[in-house]
Order: structure tokens, then C-alpha cells, then sequence
């Protein structure tokens, strides 16, 4: 099977907080490395969103020009990625010559199948900055909810789709003025109601997307899909190729999704003659295509880009599956780049390493519900299942091993019944962990997980090799034998979740971190043979003490007064 997985762009406008992270760049990767684990060829593509408001509002606060700012702000984000272990097949840029060429190119093809309208409109005026104000340039109170830091096209805490005529006492989000008129502008249209009963019909037949997903795909349409402003005064962004219609250029959300193909293409120029991108997108009916997001762009990925797609008239590939994800929150209240509440991706990794965080972010993964994170969790997780269950099971093994046997697989004695209770338990949670990651319920896959690590501690204990050795050495290198043999397989298992500490056991085992994922558990617990050698490796996770939570608590917050 062919595998196309995209993760919603993050936006430019600073360092990514951890409910970015699990809302959609992790799961995509876990998702993409299993897939690529069963043999699956796979291209898991991201980019930087750097068009925009908060792009220029970034920059302005920065004091570079905003190309200048983008630009470090991309590579900041790349190595932050990566540092996390996110594997990408190509990590782009909005702002590349192909999504400029490509998003002319839909905006063409629309107009020519008459779905885009020109417009005069009521546009924000800052009489003290002298400037128009695009959407995000605007910030009032939320006219559903009374949150009064929505912004002009978007309420983040109702999720409804505002304008900013829709604002109650609007203000700059430059400046803060309040000195706000109304005057005449220019734009397009994208005329989206054309589409609706295209669309609902479209959205109807997709029974495999979350109940979220649909939910909120289906709300919009039932509302009224209403036509949308596809254009802005603005100067940093994809020109608009029309006559009248100089300094203005794209909306963001107009351009952005796009991107994905345009990074897609980007990717197969890195090996001219080898990939060939339009096999991916274009007349790709022999892909699967998987989106990850956070809940506030699931109307974007599931009306408005295809909005884009269907309206272009040419054969581009829709989305088959989107996972949407909830929030996740920090102490019961919302992560923030812009007002830096919460810990951000550098932070986090300047604490501790990678599987640290994405084990914990995962097993608390905001899908049927907004999640919370607090640093005691965060350490319950560590130290009960990465420390006590996953790191303590296979330190024991290979450090009685080394003590009774050497450092080699030991040989002699038979399996018996305790062996085949084993096998029995397993096949059960192999399947089922298997399952839970092609469907994407990442908090079931990582708590089954947890659960195959639980069985090989539990063989262990009632098996209790370090009596047997006394009475009935075959017997005691049976149970070590398999023991070793578990954990081979619980490191194999942990690839998707905690890559890097899982290639570490592995080669601690001496297996090709590249093996194949497992197949039939027999034979899975008799792939390293007598004499197999291995090495003791360091502690695999280290506990996480009172005082470590206690200090994290005092620099970052913790639980509200």
C-alpha cells in the first residue's frame, strides 16, 4: 500500500508548544513509522504555515524583516522536529516558489469554473497605524462566546468563524488602538456554497473519520457554508496574479494546505527520476491519504481544501482519513505560543530526552476528549511504566543473564506450560496493539503496549528464574532464553512510540534495528539462538524525583490558585 501522511502545518510565529506537538505532528509520525514498519511505502510530508498575520505580527515584535525572520524561524523549527525524533520524508516551506506557483495555479483553475467572485468589502482600518487590518490584525470579543481575545477571523475558544465586522469592540492587534473605521476594499471570493451538496455528500461517505471530525465537518455545512474571502492587504504572502489587485495577496488558509503538495513536490526534486510527486496527489486513487490536526482545523482540511480540490475540476487526491485531535491543555488552561503559557518544544528537550516526552504525550493523547497536562502525570508515567515496567524488565533479564549464563542467549531445557500461557496472552495484545495503530487510537495503542511489557514482568515473577537457577539450571535458561527473547520483541514493538530508546535496546541485543515488525510470536520467541550475543546497556530511563516536579513547577506553573 502506498501511504500519504500529512501533519498540519505549525505556524512560523514562534517555537511550537507540546499540545502542537501531540495534536498533530506526533501522531503523524507514530502513524507513518508504523506503517513504514509493515512494509507500507510512505511519505509523511510537513511544512512551516509562514504566510500570514502572525508571520509579519512575529517579525514586527522581533525586529526583522518578516522573510528574514520566517526563514530562521523554519530551521529553528526543522531541528526542533527532528530533535524529537519526527520522521518526516521532507519538512517544507509555504513560502516556496512551488506553493506560490501552485496556489496561483488553483486560484486559475477555480476562476475558470466559475467558483471565484470579485467583491467589494467592508475592510478593517487602523487610523493609527495607517493600514488596513487582515483578520488576524483584529482582536475583540468573541460575539458566541464572550472570549475576549478572538481574533477577526477565527474565535479560539469557541472554534466558530468570525469576521471582524463580527468582533465587539474591536481593537489593533498592532497597536492596541481602538481607533477602528470600515472602508471599501477589493477581494475574491471563493464561492464554497456552489459546493455544499458536493461536499455533504462527499463527507457522508467518509465512515472511517472520527466522530469529531464529522461532527464539525457537518456543523459547518448545516449553518450555511458561507462564501469566503480568499484575499488580503497585505504584503507577505502569494501575490495575487490579477489586474487591480496589486499588494494584496492570498489568504493564508487559502495557500497553506496547498502546501502540502507543493512540500510533496518539493521532496521529489530531491531525487530527480526517482519520485515522481504527481503519483501522490494527481489521478492517485491507489493512495492512502491520512491527515493529523488539532480540532481547530478540522473544518479546513474537510471543506475548505477541498473546496480548493473538488473546485479546481482536476483529479486531485482528497484526504480518506483525518485524524482530529482535542487539546491538549496545561493545568486546565490552554497552551499558548502567543502568550507563552505552557512548555514548548525547546524547553521540553532541554529537560529531558525525546521518549521521555513522547511516551507521556502519547499514553494522555486529547482524542475523545481535551486532556491535561501536569508534571505529576508526566512523572507517574516515567517512572511507573518507562522506568518500572519497560527499562526494569529488560535490565533484569540481561543482568541476571550476564550473572547466571554470561552474555549470550543460554541454551538447554524445553518451554513448557508457563511458556504457553505466555504465547497465549501475547497473541491476544500483539493483535490488538497492532489494530489500535492502523486505526489511529493512539491512547488504546499505547496503553496495550504498556500492557505487553506488564505480561513479560508477570512471566518473570511467577517463573522466578533467580530460584530455578538453585534447583534446575535448563530450567532457569529457558525463562531467560524467552526472557531475552521478550525483550527483542517489546523493543521492536516500542519502535513507533519511543524510536530512539528502542534502536538503543536493540542494539543492546544485537538486532538489526531494521528488522521487520513482528510476525508470528512463535517464531518471534525463537529469533536469537543459543550463543546470541549481547551487551548490558545504560539504564534506560532515569526516575523522575519529587524535587524534579517541584522545580519544573516553579519555572513553568502548575495547578491554578
Amino acid at each position: 500500500m502506498r501511504v500519504l501522511v500529512t501533519s498540519a502545518l505549525p505556524y512560523i510565529n514562534g517555537v511550537k508548544h507540546l499540545g502542537n506537538l501531540v495534536g498533530s505532528m506526533l501522531p503523524a509520525d507514530v502513524y507513518a513509522r508504523f506503517m513504514r514498519l509493515r512494509g507500507h511505502e510512505v511519505v509523511c510530508i510537513c511544512a512551516t504555515d509562514e504566510h500570514g498575520t502572525p508571520a509579519e505580527l512575529a517579525a514586527q515584535q522581533a525586529g526583522m524583516p518578516v522573510a528574514d525572520f520566517c526563514r530562521e524561524q523554519y530551521e529553528i523549527q526543522r531541528e526542533l522536529g527532528e530533535r524529537f525524533l519526527l520522521s518526516w520524508d521532507y519538512f517544507g516551506r509555504s513560502s516556496s516558489p512551488r506553493n506560490h506557483e501552485l496556489t496561483q495555479h488553483f486560484a486559475r483553475k477555480l476562476e475558470e469554473a466559475g467558483l471565484i467572485e470579485e467583491r467589494d468589502t467592508e475592510q478593517a482600518y487602523s487610523v493609527e497605524d495607517e493600514r488596513f487590518l487582515p483578520d488576524r490584525y483584529i482582536i475583540g470579543t468573541c460575539p458566541h462566546c464572550s472570549y475576549d481575545a478572538a481574533r477577526g477571523d477565527q474565535c479560539e475558544s469557541c472554534t466558530r468563524l468570525l469576521d471582524p465586522t463580527d468582533l465587539i469592540e474591536p481593537r489593533s492587534a498592532v497597536s492596541g488602538s481602538t481607533q477602528i473605521e470600515y472602508r471599501r476594499s477589493r477581494h475574491l471570493y471563493l464561492l464554497q456554497s456552489k459546493l455544499v451538496p458536493e461536499l455533504r455528500a462527499w463527507i457522508s461517505q467518509q465512515t472511517s473519520w472520527p466522530k469529531l471530525v464529522t461532527s464539525i465537518a457537518l456543523k459547518w455545512l448545516d449553518e450555511g457554508l458561507r462564501d469566503r474571502c480568499i484575499t488580503r492587504d497585505l504584503s507577505w504572502g502569494v501575490a495575487v496574479d490579477r489586474p487591480g489587485f496589486e499588494g494584496k495577496v492570498f489568504y493564508v488558509w487559502f495557500d497553506a494546505p496547498i502546501a502540502y503538495i507543493a512540500a510533496t513536490a518539493d521532496w521529489a526534486e530531491l531525487a530527480p527520476g526517482e519520485r515522481d510527486w504527481k503519483s501522490w496527489w494527481y489521478e492517485a486513487d491507489d493512495v492512502k491519504y491520512v491527515q493529523f490536526m488539532g480540532k481547530d482545523n478540522v473544518p479546513f482540511h474537510t471543506v475548505g481544501f477541498p473546496v480548493t480540490l473538488m473546485g479546481s475540476g482536476e483529479p486531485w487526491k482528497l484526504v480518506d482519513t483525518v485524524k482530529g485531535l482535542n487539546w491538549l491543555n496545561y493545568y486546565g488552561s490552554k497552551f499558548s505560543t502567543s502568550q507563552k503559557r505552557g512548555v514548548f518544544m525547546d524547553q521540553a528537550l532541554d529537560l529531558l530526552g525525546p521518549d521521555y516526552w513522547r511516551y507521556s504525550l502519547l499514553a494522555n493523547a486529547p482524542e475523545s476528549n481535551d486532556a491535561s497536562f501536569t508534571w505529576e502525570g508526566l512523572q507517574s508515567a516515567v517512572n511507573k511504566d518507562l522506568a518500572n515496567v519497560f527499562g526494569n524488565f529488560l535490565n533484569r533479564t540481561l543482568r541476571f543473564c550476564e550473572r547466571s549464563f554470561g552474555t549470550q542467549v543460554p541454551a538447554g531445557g524445553e518451554l513448557g506450560p508457563a511458556e504457553a500461557e505466555l504465547i497465549r496472552a501475547l497473541d491476544e495484545r500483539l493483535e490488538a496493539y497492532a489494530q489500535f495503530l492502523e486505526t489511529i487510537e493512539i491512547r488504546k495503542a499505547v496503553a496495550e503496549l504498556r500492557a505487553i511489557w506488564v505480561i513479560g514482568n508477570e512471566y518473570l515473577q511467577s517463573t522466578e528464574p533467580w530460584k530455578a537457577i538453585k534447583e534446575d539450571r535448563d530450567r532457569a535458561a529457558v525463562i531467560i532464553r524467552v526472557a531475552i527473547q521478550l525483550a527483542r520483541l517489546f523493543a521492536l514493538l516500542s519502535r513507533p512510540i519511543i524510536p530512539q530508546t528502542a534502536e538503543r535496546a536493540l542494539v543492546a541485543l544485537g538486532v538489526d534495528v531494521a528488522t521487520p515488525w513482528p510476525g508470528k510470536l512463535a517464531a518471534e520467541l525463537d529469533a536469537l539462538p543459543p550463543g546470541h550475543a549481547f551487551e548490558l546497556p545504560d539504564v534506560l530511563f532515569q526516575k523522575l524525583d519529587d524535587a524534579f516536579v517541584a522545580q519544573s513547577i516553579e519555572t513553568f506553573g502548575g495547578e491554578p490558585a
